[in-house]
């Protein structure tokens, strides 16, 4: 049977299935994020969702997306009108497949980095070829972004001594214990954040990618739109909207990186 919170998605869904409905669904994706559910998320967002539907006359309700096939079901079946997701593939794959269209993304964008122990001898990418790398599982986003940013420096991993972790907090451990010669990591992860402390240093960083895009379904108008990407543009301009970018976990948001998400798959093989 399916739970009373399935049921009430459901019927959020139902209700608010396109862009002419009286309350319309944002779907959030954190990722693989863990420790966090449906009321925190409600409260980490709904400051976000209200700026979003001020801009448009239009109530905004959060819903919590745990699972990746039940986003990726979702916007395929149109059940979200607004969806703010990561890791990014999947808004790239709701505008590629099912047609939603680019409203913004966070800043700053995500990168991949190349991190090394901090007494390490190695000092470019070149460096690394023939060395013991860890990365993420292949499956996960940051994996294939890595693979990636150093196919194009010039190293494929399906050549290289590649070991795999279930966490990216894990690669400062096999570094450290020597483990491992060279990890990569995303440049938003608390990892990322927590280097020097750590004993690590960035050895390379990648070319940036949009990073926690917003989209929404093609029902919207570009009226509609251009509402929604000057009223988070002017987040940061005003305590309230600061407070907003706080809760979210983000410095401000960008709207000049269509041509990127478009082009993310193709750049990731997928």
């Amino acid at each position: 049977m399916k739970s009373l919170f399935a049921r009430s998605v459901l019927a959020l869904s139902l209700c608010a299935g396109s862009a002419q409905a009286k309350d319309l669904i944002l779907a959030i994706s954190e990722g693989t994020s863990g420790g966090t559910d449906h009321a925190r998320v409600i409260a980490k967002y709904q400051g976000l969702a209200d700026a979003i539907g001020k801009s448009i006359n239009q109530k905004v309700n959060v819903v919590f997306i745990r699972e990746f096939s039940s986003l990726e079901e979702g916007m395929k079946e149109r059940r979200f009108a607004l969806a703010m997701a990561r890791p990014s593939d999947f808004p790239a794959r709701g505008m590629r497949d099912y047609g939603y269209r680019y409203v913004a993304s966070a800043k700053p964008d995500g990168q991949c980095l190349i991190v090394v122990p901090k007494e390490s001898a190695y000092r470019t990418v070149a460096d690394i070829k023939g060395k013991r790398l860890v990365l993420p599982e292949p499956a996960a986003y940051m994996a294939k972004f890595c693979a990636s940013a150093l196919r194009d420096a010039g190293i494929d991993i399906g050549k290289e001594n590649v070991q795999r972790v279930r966490e990216q907090g894990a690669v400062p451990f096999y570094l450290t214990n020597k483990f491992a010669d060279v990890g990569g990591v995303a440049s938003y992860s608390g990892v990322a954040k927590s280097l020097d402390k750590s004993g690590h240093r960035v050895l390379h960083t990648s070319v940036s990618q949009p990073y926690f895009p917003l989209i929404v379904d093609r029902d919207f108008t570009p009226a509609q739109i251009d509402a929604m990407q000057k009223a988070l543009i002017a987040l940061p301009d005003n305590e309230a909207g600061q407070a907003v970018l706080k809760s979210v976990g983000i410095q401000a948001f960008d709207t000049s990186t269509e041509k990127k998400l478009r082009e993310l798959l193709g750049w990731l093989g997928l």
